[in-house]
């Protein structure tokens, strides 16, 4: 029987010239490519190349095998994908919980997704501290992807796996229609007013510290904690806020973004597992949500 590796093998000499360049596209050895192809010859029966000191030639037999094993091998990766997707079908369904700010992402890898595929995950979206409870002992929740600003606010199950996903750095943005503050020193914001998160959650008291850091003391004009929320009421005026980049992805331009290297603050994003609720669909999901 012939071997899909060979074929594959095939495939690169033909497309480039030679047994050391299919070699090192395909992470072999010149002599590994070499044995694959002699191998290849006499399963077929026939010469496949010309080989002289310095070049290898396809004879006319190994242009029609190289065309023929292109379509074997898409029908064989066809393949291999329809079966992964049936396996993950027959899995019961996953629910993963995701914090506001991932809603972008998310949908745009559910879209990209079969049908039958989506069929079998559920979706929760909510701030983290609302998420993590569903993943205790009894909760229906398989995983959730949330976010910590420090180390302030959170805390979770020692049952559960973290996984790190990432750092969302967060950005100053002010209204468009404020006169141009470049470029953007401390002392230029004291007397601004600014759109804070609501009192007693772990974003508000992190932030707080962070204005204590700089001795600035925020003239409060509004309070949200729903940053699309922050970012209409900064486009409308209202007022100052720092934002993190995932939440600023195709922001209007009613607001002015800037990155300064005096706040250097991200919030960590990670995923919350639990291991014995893991199966192929679940990482096939997360996999798909890296950033």
């Amino acid at each position: 029987m012939l071997k899909p590796e060979h074929l594959r093998t095939l495939r690169e000499v033909v497309q480039l010239g030679s047994f050391a360049a299919a070699a090192n596209r395909l992470g072999y050895t010149s002599s590994a490519v070499s044995q694959q192809m002699a191998a290849l010859e006499r399963k077929m029966g026939v010469k496949l190349f010309e080989r002289s000191a310095h070049s290898v030639l396809p004879t006319n037999a190994a242009l029609v095998l190289a065309r023929q094993a292109e379509i074997v091998l898409i029908d064989i990766e066809r393949m291999v994908a329809t079966v992964q997707a049936a396996h993950r079908n027959s899995e019961r369904q996953v629910h993963l919980g995701v914090f506001p700010s991932l809603t972008d992402v998310l949908t745009g890898v559910l879209r990209r997704m079969d049908p039958a595929e989506r069929a079998g995950i559920r979706i929760s979206v909510a701030e983290s501290s609302q998420l993590i409870p569903h993943l205790g002992a009894g909760g229906e929740m398989d995983a959730a992807i949330v976010y910590q600003v420090g180390n302030i606010g959170l805390s979770w199950p020692s049952a559960l796996d973290r996984r790190w996903n990432a750092e969302d750095r967060y950005k100053l943005v002010l209204p468009r229609c404020w006169p141009d503050l470049a470029p953007y020193r401390v002392e230029q914001l004291a007397d601004l007013p600014w759109i804070m998160h609501h009192p007693g959650t772990g974003d508000a008291t992190f932030f707080d510290g962070v204005f204590a850091r700089w001795n600035l003391h925020p003239r409060v004009a509004g309070y949200s904690d729903d940053f699309k929320i922050t970012m209409a009421m900064i486009g409308a005026g209202l007022g100052a806020a720092f934002v993190p980049d995932l939440a600023l992805r195709g922001h209007g331009p009613d607001v002015v973004v800037a990155d300064v290297p005096w706040l250097n603050t991200s919030r960590s994003i990670f995923t919350l597992v639990r291991p014995e609720r893991e199966n192929a669909r679940l990482r096939f999901l997360l996999d798909a949500l890296a950033m």
